[in-house]
Parts: C-alpha cells; structure tokens; sequence
C-alpha cells in the first residue's frame, strides 16, 4: 500500500500494523488516544489510572490487530477493548480493597489516603470529584451508558454498536442510569 499514513483509513491502517509497519501504531495511536482517554477517565474516574488504561488498551488492540474486521468501524472495536480494561481495573481494584480493608487495624497508620484534603478543592472541584465518584459506583451496564452517550457524545447508534446491544437497551439503560445518578448524588 503507498499511502499517506495520516490520509489512509483506519482498516489500511490495521492492515500495515498487522504487516509489522511500526509509523501505522503510531498513526492509529494519536488518532484515537485522545477519544479512548476520555472514555477511560469518565468510566474509571482516576485520571492517572486512566492513562494506564489507556496505553493498556492500545497494547491489548495492537497484539489482537489481526482479529479486527476491517469492515467495522475500528474507534467502536477499540472502546470495546477499553471498556473491557475498565472492567478489568474495575475487578482487580475491588480485590484490593478487599484486603486493604481486610488489614488488622493496627496496620492503618501504614495505609495511605488517597483522598485530597477537603481545604485544598475549590467546591466546583469537588462537586465534580463527587460526581465522577458517583459515576464510577454504577454498576457497569449502566455507566458505560452513561459515559458513552453523555462523555463522548456518541449517538444511540454508536453506543449500542460499542456494547453490542439495541438501541432500545441504551435508551433504558441510559434513563436508568441517570436516576441512579440522581438518587446517589441526592437531587430527588
């Protein structure tokens, strides 16, 4: 193929990272990294976490570049993947926790707090912080919704083709989701 890596689509683009042309990952990476962080970071809520992810989903997208349908929108199979390492994070961190938890109490004074001190957030900060909290604790089927439709703006369509369900489960999960949202953050 000769072709201008940032004229060529996505499917050339899969097809030379697949024939080992390293420009092509890089081409698709800066296309895509900004779209797969934002999900990332809305569906996880920890901006650092997110940018692991984020690396994490390309790697994973690149090692399985050969099982990827050129006939298929290629930013609808990467969110896949990342939602899927958001899952991943999402499990292993509730493992962690549990043990984090699980410590004798006199260990405490050894576990860090993650959490910023109240003074130093200005109030939009930390609406902002609780609502991202509240986010990250819907249930996944529903925050993945909610990041898809709201977050990254995406159609009916386009979320449902991510997740691989109808247009109508969206629509339900999407109301779902925001009364959840709602009742959590205690605006009903």
């Amino acid at each position: 193929m000769s072709l201008s890596l940032s004229d060529g689509s996505d499917a050339e683009l899969a097809a030379l990272v697949l024939a080992g042309q390293q420009d092509a990952c890089r081409a698709l990476l800066a296309r895509h990294r900004e779209a797969v962080f934002r999900l990332v970071r809305a569906s996880i809520g920890d901006q650092h976490e997110a940018l692991d992810l984020t690396q994490e989903t390309f790697v994973a997208a690149f090692a399985a570049i050969g099982r990827y349908d050129g006939n298929r929108p290629f930013p609808v199979w990467l969110k896949r993947i990342a939602l899927n390492k958001c899952r991943d994070w999402a499990r292993r961190r509730k493992v962690r926790s549990f043990f984090v938890r699980a410590a004798p109490i006199e260990d405490a004074v050894d576990i860090s707090d993650d959490a910023a001190p109240a003074d130093v957030l200005a109030s939009d900060r930390a609406e902002l912080a609780r609502v991202v909290a509240a986010i990250s604790r819907l249930p996944a089927r529903l925050r993945d919704v909610l990041v898809l439709r709201t977050v990254e703006e995406l159609s009916q369509a386009e979320a449902a083709a991510v997740l691989g369900v109808s247009e109508k489960t969206i629509e339900t999960r999407l109301y779902r989701a925001r009364a959840k949202l709602k009742a959590m953050l205690g605006e009903i």
